[in-house]
């Protein structure tokens, strides 16, 4: 008896725990998707859609970022590229691990541990992560520039204060097809934020910043740094060369 009392202590005590632990982070998502949850905007596919996606391209120097022969950042303090759009090759590094991804060959893609060439049985784990790296990373650098990319769908929306918005779904590629992003521009056509809509955030339409531009020495316009909720997701030193 004494020894189920003991053991009832015991699992009351970590139910407790859990509770604990628990509770606050329950609340607090509750909170925060009664705040900010949104249904996906419907809109329309069609002519005024693409003119608008245009006209932000427009305000972006599209031209500029095609004729971009190398880009370099580094995302969150974490993860450093190298990207030579041109060769179309990327060199990724995190943790004293570099991959040298080749998107027109990916069988010719390298991974260095250090200084020393990596071949062991977990190469090609490092080759996938450098490219779900590159994935995420690469579209918060560039994601303005890849509204008419293949298998993506524009739509035009008119938002709660009747502005004019860009709703851009992504259906096939990268790491997560079936993405959606809702484009909000200034006066300019020129970017201040996208909301979102993707498998990988439980709360759907949150808002992050695109209102901190640089002109690199190509230039192409680019931002340095996006405001999401309460984090910042630096984009360190962001520079675009043509050769």
């Amino acid at each position: 008896m004494v020894k189920q009392n003991k053991t009832k202590r015991i699992l009351k005590i970590i139910g407790g725990i859990i509770i604990f632990l628990t509770l606050p982070t329950l609340l607090f998502f509750g909170f925060m998707y009664l705040k900010y949850n949104e249904e996906l905007p419907t809109g329309q596919q069609g002519t005024e859609a693409d003119q608008l996606a245009t006209s932000m391209l427009n305000a972006l120097n599209e031209e500029a970022y095609l004729n971009t022969d190398y880009l370099e950042w580094t995302f969150k303090g974490r993860h450093h590229y190298k990207w030579y759009k041109t060769d179309q090759t990327c060199e990724v590094s995190w943790d004293g691990m570099t991959v040298i991804l080749d998107f027109g060959n990916p069988n010719n893609s390298k991974v260095f541990a250090g200084d020393q060439e990596y071949n062991g049985n977990e190469k090609q784990e490092y080759i996938n992560k450098a490219q779900n790296y590159f994935n995420n990373d690469s579209f918060w650098l560039v994601a303005p520039y890849k509204v008419f990319d293949k298998g993506t769908e524009r739509r035009l929306v008119t938002t709660k204060e009747g502005k004019k918005a860009l709703l851009v779904t992504y259906t096939k590629g990268g790491s997560t097809p079936g993405d959606s992003y809702l484009w909000h521009l200034d006066e300019n056509s020129k970017p201040k934020s996208f909301q979102m809509w993707v498998d990988i955030l439980p709360i759907d339409g949150l808002e992050a910043s695109w209102n901190h531009w640089t002109t690199t020495e190509s230039g192409a316009k680019l931002p340095t740094t996006h405001k999401f909720l309460v984090f910042e997701l630096d984009m360190g030193e962001v520079k675009g060369l043509k050769f």
